[in-house]
């Protein structure tokens, strides 16, 4: 079988998480993050409302990783998303990371808001 290497066009990847931290584009970020093909910025999770509104338009699809497990986000976080014309899609964060990846090498209009996963983070990362 031929392997092809993903090809992120200068696009924002999500390169791998673990307890607290998210590995974007190369870079080490901690706790909650908004993530979208131009880049990544500090999520104030369900409450920082306008984090994503300032992707309106310039996105189509918003996965919302919601940590170690799937779960439903508030009802009012959905409410005001999909009054934004959004239609957020919870999942867990790894499988949010992998599918947001999948659609930024296809060109899509993706973002995604991670919450970290649970736990410590490595003591290499830990740091006041």
């Amino acid at each position: 079988m031929q392997m092809t290497e993903a090809s992120f066009s200068g696009q924002t990847p999500i390169d791998g998480y673990g307890p607290g931290f998210f590995r974007i584009a190369g870079a080490v970020r901690r706790g909650a993050q908004l993530v979208y093909g131009a880049g990544a910025v500090d999520w104030g999770g369900f409450e920082d409302l306008a984090a994503i509104r300032a992707l309106v338009g310039r996105i189509d699809v918003l996965f919302v990783g919601m940590g170690a497990d799937i779960a439903f986000p508030p009802a009012d976080f959905i409410a005001a998303v999909e009054e934004m014309g959004l239609m957020p899609e919870p999942m867990s964060s790894p499988s949010a990371a992998r599918s947001y990846n999948v659609l930024l090498t296809e060109g899509r209009r993706v973002a995604v808001a991670l919450l970290p996963m649970p736990g410590d983070l490595p003591p290499e990362l830990a740091r006041d």
